[in-house]
């Protein structure tokens, strides 16, 4: 487990203190893909690069595996970085070295026998599947090409940790989806603990099992992925989301109404799609309601669906509030949206 304990970071900029971190208090579990959002200025890079200690803490301490690695001397950290691996926005290769050489650098550092080094690199060219790229150099490969040798690269020590800052951002959405796939097959597979950084909410949705949600230097909301998309409490996080599931119904379906009374629509909003249907068709059969559905779509998260639906309900109040009551009875959250524009 990677722990952070009262975590602060200040940096002195044009004779000013700068608070990057304020008092951060996290735990990533063992084995998980843990994701750190937030804007542009949050602290989510800084944090990062807080685990293997390319920043240091102003104050506070990081354990890892109880072990507090505030407290290691040079050597000491030298060698517990050998068990962390990183890649980046930017890939960071060698321009003049080709794929297997920008792969073999660490095995190299390390004093590696050159016969260790081939078999380790035959494994890892297999696995990101480049062997045909072997002899190329960085500029001869794609986007997505060049993050995958960077994910070699990290991975040529066995490392138990990966850390990831901001590695898909600077990929289109294919190649995004291709990275992220080679991330879950890495954990899943070597049971590596992944930690990214990234702004992107839908990288939260399709990899992360937990998430952690940062504005001005602290940690404003955490949890398990599925709970922070299905039961959001800060603002930010709520805003995050709604890149994500819709939140507001689209005006042009609102515009096709017979009757654009706005507070008749209501979001549902379920976990599982077998309990939306149920609980919809039970609904119209009890209440004495006209139950309309306008809008459904359905998201998986960390292997659970959530379900999303906009209806419109119309008859009288007393009714219409026996509906919603029922709905909340068993489990649905209940919303009067905005009308997206």
């Amino acid at each position: 487990m990677i722990q952070f304990k009262n975590i602060s970071k200040h940096f002195e900029l044009k004779g000013q203190t700068v608070t990057a971190l304020d008092q951060i208090n996290l735990d990533i579990p063992d084995g998980c893909i843990f994701g750190i959002i937030g804007y542009s200025g949050a602290g989510k890079s800084t944090l990062i690069r807080l685990i293997n200690l390319l920043e240091r803490p102003s104050q506070g301490q990081i354990f890892i595996n109880d072990k507090d690695f505030t407290a290691l001397n040079a050597r000491e950290l030298r060698q517990e970085r050998t068990n962390i691996g990183m890649i980046f926005q930017h890939f960071n290769l060698l321009q003049t070295k080709t794929v297997s050489e920008n792969i073999e650098i660490p095995l190299k550092l390390l004093g590696v026998a050159k016969a260790e080094r081939k078999k380790r690199l035959a494994e890892l060219l297999d696995f990101i599947d480049l062997k045909h790229k072997k002899d190329a150099y960085p500029d001869e490969l794609s986007g997505g090409q060049k993050q995958r040798v960077g994910i070699a690269r990290a991975l040529t020590n066995h490392p138990k940790i990966l850390l990831c800052d901001e590695a898909t951002s600077a990929l289109d959405p294919q190649t995004t989806q291709s990275v992220l796939d080679l991330l879950k097959k890495i954990n899943k597979e070597q049971g590596i603990t992944i930690v990214m950084v990234t702004h992107e909410m839908d990288v939260i949705e399709k990899v992360c099992d937990y998430v952690a949600v940062m504005e001005h230097g602290k940690v404003i909301e955490s949890g398990r992925t599925l709970d922070l998309f299905s039961q959001p409490q800060h603002s930010t996080t709520k805003t995050f989301i709604q890149t994500v599931l819709q939140q507001q119904l689209p005006v042009n379906i609102l515009n096709n109404l017979e009757n654009k009374n706005h507070n008749s629509i209501y979001s549902l909003q379920f976990l599982g799609t077998s309990a939306q249907e149920t609980v919809v068709q039970a609904a119209i059969k009890q209440f004495d309601v006209s139950l309309n559905i306008l809008f459904a779509n359905m998201t998986e998260i960390d292997g659970s669906v959530i379900g999303q639906m906009f209806i419109q309900l119309l008859g009288n109040t007393a009714e219409i509030e026996k509906a919603i009551a029922f709905f909340e009875q068993h489990g649905v959250k209940v919303e009067q949206p905005g009308v997206q524009a």
